[in-house]
């Protein structure tokens, strides 16, 4: 699906990482695999430190942290806000909406609407198209896409498979109508089919989580897990982003009439630093334009890691430059996304800590 948006921009993007700093070789004696092999896979996959939150901290605390940080700074004004868009897969609770808890906490105006998306890795591009759909209504000129996950909570500490990989934070980022002209491109997938490649078996509402549900049990490959825990199906995931994404992209690049050489950025979910090695690698894209730091430095974050990526390898440049950049999503869904976008004269673009 290719959608065309205008007369949009994002004027600041805000990272919010959680304090706490887990170093992986600290965590290898947790998994069942010699400490040899641990460390070379950990240099294959770069694996690094993570951000994960303490057992009471959720989705709404780093969001209205961040928010609350943003007003204080007089870098946002409360009463200017017409909706706030969530994209989460951890959320508070089942119900309410966690974006509507946010509101509260806020004490925001009971015209603003309030709206949580589950999303994961495609979240912040879903996100964005939320908001334009939003920003045109009309009455709306300013749309605040909060993408937070705290699903350190529901990964096994002896899952060598994706505990690694792990990391929590929100970003903030704020979008207003312009008297831009340049078009926006969006092109997004997804294939149900392949849902359960990534999931949570049980803690829904087709298996609840009960004692039985909680209890570790190791695979074929030596991980200890229990059905209240994340399972990926790893090799069906890279494969699915490595053919998926770069057709996606082909597929941009002959609609729009542009090629590789028309973005200074590549700015993409960040799931592992192998995964988006041979991703630019496959596109020829030099590593420089497709930064793979984030996954190694903080964690995959979820839906996060796009608006982080912009704030860690762009930052404050951000505030006085125009970049041709392209987002880009893919994971859980499975969906994948990408979004041609002018960044330019952002009001911040920072990171700071919970």
């Amino acid at each position: 699906m290719h959608l065309k948006f205008k007369n949009k921009k994002i004027t600041g993007i805000l990272s919010v990482l959680p304090s706490n700093e887990i170093h992986y070789l600290d965590e290898i004696v947790n998994y069942n695999f010699s400490e040899k092999q641990s460390i070379k896979l950990g240099k294959i996959m770069g694996y690094g430190t993570q951000r994960i939150v303490d057992d009471t901290t959720t989705v709404s605390d780093l969001c209205v942290f961040g928010i609350n940080h943003l007003i204080d700074n007089q870098l946002l004004d409360k009463n200017s806000i017409g909706a706030v868009v969530l994209c989460t897969q951890s959320p508070d609770y089942f119900l309410p909406a966690t974006s509507n808890v946010i509101s509260g906490r806020l004490a925001l105006s009971q015209d603003v609407i309030s709206m949580d998306i589950n999303q994961g890795c495609a979240g912040f591009e879903v996100g964005l198209m939320q908001a334009f759909m939003l920003l045109n209504t009309g009455n709306i000129n300013k749309v605040v896409l909060l993408n937070a996950d705290v699903l350190s909570k529901k990964i096994s500490k002896k899952d060598r498979n994706s505990r690694p990989l792990v990391g929590d934070g929100a970003t903030i980022t704020i979008i207003e109508n312009s008297f831009d002209d340049e078009e926006i491109d969006l092109f997004i997938k997804m294939d149900g089919t392949s849902a359960l490649s990534l999931q949570i078996p049980a803690g829904g509402f087709k298996t609840l989580s009960t004692a039985e549900t909680a209890i570790l049990r190791e695979d074929a490959a030596g991980n200890f897990r229990a059905l209240d825990h994340l399972v990926m199906k790893g090799d069906e995931v890279f494969n699915f982003v490595q053919t998926k994404v770069p057709e996606m992209i082909q597929e941009m690049f002959d609609t729009l009439k542009i090629d590789k050489s028309y973005f200074d950025y590549y700015l993409f979910h960040q799931p592992n630093k192998f995964m988006l090695e041979k991703l630019a690698e496959k596109m020829n894209i030099p590593y420089e334009q497709m930064p793979n730091n984030i996954s190694q430095k903080y964690g995959n974050g979820s839906s996060t890691t796009v608006p982080l990526n912009v704030c860690e390898n762009i930052g404050e440049k951000a505030l006085s430059s125009s970049y041709k950049v392209c987002f880009g999503g893919f994971g859980v869904g499975l969906t994948w996304s990408i979004i041609k976008w002018k960044l330019e004269n952002l009001d911040f673009c920072k990171i700071i800590n919970y």
